[in-house]
């Protein structure tokens, strides 16, 4: 295997960096070193200073920053940290990435953030908080953010004294890491997708189990390099590749060589540890104040989990109703480019994207940081898909007008409302999981997630599941027809009463809408079957994350699969479907199925085929439980 050229898409869809690399030269001044201005077309509304902003501890970060030419007064600044490279960002370039905020008056800061690009110092992959707080030199990504905004305020011209933090990603944590000991001048921020816990339920792992294709080949990107350069794979559907590569062990033995700091991690840390935990941003979040708009997808194919947690941790201490939240049918950073009427196969029927720059974000920043206009904000905004529509609400989940209801599974392939009254030892649904013939999360071929070609890794999560329904590994299960529509808004989860033949399982969940059969509007979306929410659990952790157990063959165990939260209407004439499956390759690493204490040094003869049974009876009922919405009677 060989590394690719730097993979500029990549850098390019986060949104805040464009794609070209372009040569500068050194010069000095006030203190920091001053890259000279390229020349810029004449008719740009900004000026670009290119700057290296020295730090606490003496390294110095590459910085440009982007000045209007003319304002009616003083500007605050809008700042944007970020690992993936700053050289696409341009006069010219910036109409396109904050076109809906530039009118409103900004001094736009972008900055590598340590040891990428052209920044200086180490690149540590989630740098966690300093464990010194009294050490004048000890650093971390608040600091990185603290010493900065110093700078800026000092040697920009023309600043009102207030700062803005905003990203999507890893910006977006990086924004949020700011906030842990902000500077003074930071008045509003709006982390985007970021992540919380890379252990819990963002982009390394979900409830233990390790997200394989997206691990390895995010890790070999971020550090193979002070760029970002693509892991190049010798075949175009990596399902293929991932199986014949075996077990995780081969990764170092075979390829990295344990030249890879985070997969090192990974491969030495499966289980929830103090590594995992302190770079969790929970224990971190315990106040509120600054102004904070979280922002998440429902179909964010990377970090869904992230910008939930994080504003529910907030929530715990907003004593001054500074924490907002939206959550909108897109996928990673998709509400920062593009219309947003439609994701995949899935219409929205309106520009959801442009609605939240124009109508939240734009707003938000322009409150707090020119004390301009009203903020008719919600403390949580979503959009229901289904029906299509934003909803306003005083908290997510809503303390109001739910009702959890248990929808149970049954015989012959059914959901019903009532439970199960059948008894005894038969009372159950049963599989085969195969570890060398894993369930495929997506439609094959399976393309590398960065492919520059082209990958559906984009838009996997609405994807029409029938591509695996009815295989003889994956169980389905089905309201009947829905003779009005069903609403829910909160949170979901499933309980799933396993019995294996092996020592350990994963218990994969999709909640599912079922489209008509007949009388669709586009012909592809009769019988659709669209992935609403979806979760993994790794059943060794079911007692705890941080010392698991291997499971007692035969012995019925209830697992139970944390769904997240979402707020969805399954229309009239749809029917409500629950999939379940032991294995989600590659996106999830096969689990050998014979408990290992470390599966990442499993060998191959470990891998154990086994015998599933998913009971249904009145002494194990398996359900999912659904915050269904209550209908108001006129």
């Amino acid at each position: 295997m060989s590394l690719a050229s730097p993979l500029r898409a990549f850098a390019a869809a986060s949104v805040f960096v464009g794609a070209a690399a372009i040569n500068v030269s050194p010069a000095h001044e006030t203190g920091a070193r001053l890259l000279a201005p390229r020349s810029t077309q004449t008719d740009t509304a900004f000026t670009m200073r290119e700057v290296m902003i020295p730090m606490r501890d003496g390294v110095k970060l590459y910085t440009r920053i982007l000045v209007p030419k003319s304002s009616d007064g003083p500007l605050p600044f809008l700042f944007v940290r970020t690992p993936y490279g700053i050289d696409g960002v341009t006069p010219q370039s910036l109409p396109f990435a904050f076109g809906f905020m530039v009118k409103d008056g900004y001094i736009f800061v972008f900055q590598d953030s340590r040891g990428k690009f052209k920044s200086e110092g180490t690149f540590e992959m989630q740098r966690p908080p300093r464990l010194n707080r009294a050490d004048p030199k000890a650093i971390d990504e608040s600091t990185d953010a603290f010493d900065s905004i110093e700078w800026m305020l000092r040697n920009v011209e023309n600043n009102n004294g207030r700062v803005g933090m905003t990203g999507v990603s890893y910006p977006g944590w990086l924004a949020a890491m700011a906030m842990l000991d902000p500077h003074p001048a930071l008045k509003a921020v709006s982390p985007q997708a970021s992540p919380a816990d890379m252990w819990m339920g963002d982009d390394f792992h979900h409830n233990g189990a390790f997200r394989l294709s997206y691990g390895f080949e995010y890790a070999t990107m971020m550090e193979s390099g002070k760029d970002v350069e693509n892991f190049t794979f010798d075949a175009y559907d990596t399902y293929d590749w991932y199986l014949r590569l075996g077990s995780l062990k081969n990764v170092n033995d075979k390829l990295l060589k344990g030249k890879i700091p985070t997969w090192n991690d990974f491969s030495k840390r499966p289980n929830y540890d103090g590594f995992w935990k302190r770079q969790a941003m929970k224990d971190y979040l315990t106040r509120v104040t600054i102004p904070t708009l979280n922002v998440a997808g429902w179909w964010d194919q990377e970090d869904f989990y992230g910008p939930v947690t994080i504003y529910r941790e907030l929530e715990k201490h907003d004593t001054q109703k500074l924490n907002f939240l939206v959550i909108g049918p897109w996928n990673h950073g998709g509400w920062m480019r593009g219309e947003g009427a439609s994701l995949g196969n899935i219409q929205f029927g309106q520009p959801t994207a442009r609605f939240f720059r124009d109508s939240l974000m734009a707003p938000f920043f322009n409150f707090y940081l020119h004390d301009k206009g009203t903020l008719n904000l919600a403390e949580a905004t979503v959009f229901e898909a289904g029906s299509n529509q934003w909803k306003r609400y005083d908290s997510w989940p809503p303390k109001t007008g739910t009702t959890n209801r248990s929808l149970y599974f049954r015989e012959k392939g059914q959901l019903a409302f009532e439970p199960s009254s059948e008894t005894g030892p038969a009372a159950y649904d049963g599989y085969v999981s195969d570890p060398n013939k894993p369930v495929p999360y997506r439609q094959r071929p399976i393309q590398a997630t960065y492919e520059p070609r082209g990958s559906g890794w984009y838009t996997w999560l609405t994807e029409d599941q029938r591509f695996v329904h009815n295989r003889p590994d994956v169980l389905s299960y089905e309201l009947p027809t829905l003779e009005s529509d069903l609403t829910i808004a909160g949170d979901i989860t499933v309980t799933v009463n396993l019995a294996t033949s092996a020592s350990d399982a994963d218990v994969i969940v999709k909640l599912i809408d079922v489209y008509p059969d007949t009388g669709m509007k586009e012909l592809k979306m009769n019988g659709y079957q669209f992935m609403v929410a979806n979760d993994v659990f790794r059943a060794r952790f079911r007692k705890s994350a941080e010392k698991p157990e291997p499971l007692v063959p035969g012995k019925v165990t209830d697992i139970t699969v944390d769904l997240h939260t979402q707020a969805y209407t399954f229309k009239k004439g749809h029917r409500v479907m629950v999939q379940v499956q032991s294995s989600w390759f590659p996106i999830i690493d096969r689990n050998p199925q014979k408990y290992v204490p470390n599966i990442f040094e499993a060998k191959e003869s470990d891998f154990t085929v086994a015998s599933q049974k998913v009971f249904r009876s009145k002494q194990y009922p398996s359900r999912i439980v659904l915050p269904i919405v209550e209908r108001v009677t006129p």
